[in-house]
């Protein structure tokens, strides 16, 4: 998740030299070359069943397909710490679908956890409706209306990592990390390609500097490797609403990014929402205290 946060901070130089389409295909494209050997099924692992075909499909359509498009969209809008606190919402969005969907348990603490983490979202509309008035005068309204709609856009991304965590913790029990990844990397590439060739006839290359393509090596890499051999591999010992609380170093790192790398402002609200995201992502990991025999009169 911190690794989601750094190239969705720092995704914002590529989408403003780079059409979305055309980044999002070179993404899968590089991430293809590099996971090529991670196709092959192994031996002790079962035939996939219909069902398991449909589950990658769609893990791939919304989880790297939609996120993709919402998230570069959206953050191409807006700035990283708007995205980055709208994106506190992934703990409490993939706890309730963990809980409603697989019917993970939700106990008190991880559901006080994810009221923390989500919390973010709430305080970055109270700062920004406490911060108009020191804004300029936008007197089109066009300014405002584009960065609510990447706000939009980057919930809509909210909604989609959410999703992708659930259907992640059902594949994540039958195959391997590494297949996975690179089975939705591929369908990623397929659909990405129509609307990426489309931009890259017409794309001048030579536009892009050493800097911008070590940036898109990076960000290939940690989106569709890196980022979901270890979400998968995770995700085959923790039920998935507890996985979700540990988005909450996505905004965290997302924002910091923003502001340490690209200057962008820090309000005092805005610490407040990581302090509690930080404070929820506490709550769910602190280990529970188990004394075997004391609550049944048995001697340990």
């Amino acid at each position: 998740m911190a690794l989601v946060g750094c190239y969705v901070a720092l995704c914002k130089p590529l989408v403003a030299a780079v059409p979305v389409f055309l980044l999002g295909w070179m993404r899968f494209g590089i991430a293809g070359i590099a996971m090529a050997s991670w196709w092959r099924k192994p031996p002790d692992e079962p035939a996939m069943s219909t069902e398991t075909k449909r589950l990658l499909f769609l893990e791939s359509f919304v989880g790297n397909f939609l996120f993709s498009l919402c998230m570069l969209f959206g953050v191409s809008m807006t700035s990283a710490v708007s995205a980055g606190l709208i994106l506190a919402a992934i703990p409490a969005c993939s706890a309730l679908m963990g809980h409603w969907v697989l019917g993970d348990r939700l106990s008190p603490r991880l559901g006080l956890a994810v009221a923390f983490a989500g919390a973010g979202i709430g305080l970055l509309a109270l700062s920004k409706s406490t911060g108009t008035s020191a804004a300029p005068d936008h007197s089109s309204g066009f300014v405002w209306s584009r960065e609510l709609l990447g706000d939009i856009l980057v919930f809509g991304a909210v909604l989609c990592e959410s999703t992708f965590i659930v259907i992640g913790k059902k594949l994540s029990a039958g195959i391997g990390p590494k297949r996975i990844a690179a089975i939705i990397n591929g369908w990623g590439f397929v659909l990405m390609t129509p609307a990426g060739l489309y931009w890259a006839v017409q794309f001048d290359f030579s536009t892009l500097d050493l800097g911008l393509w070590a940036l898109l090596i990076f960000y290939a890499l940690a989106a569709s490797v890196w980022m979901v051999w270890l979400w998968m591999t995770g995700m085959k010992t923790i039920p998935a609403s507890e996985a979700g609380v540990f988005s909450a170093l996505l905004p965290v790192t997302a924002a910091a990014i923003g502001v340490l790398v690209f200057g962008e402002s820090w309000t005092g609200l805005q610490a407040l929402a990581f302090a509690l995201a930080l404070l929820g992502l506490l709550l769910a990991t602190l280990p529970s205290r188990k004394q075997p025999g004391r609550t049944t009169g048995e001697t340990p």
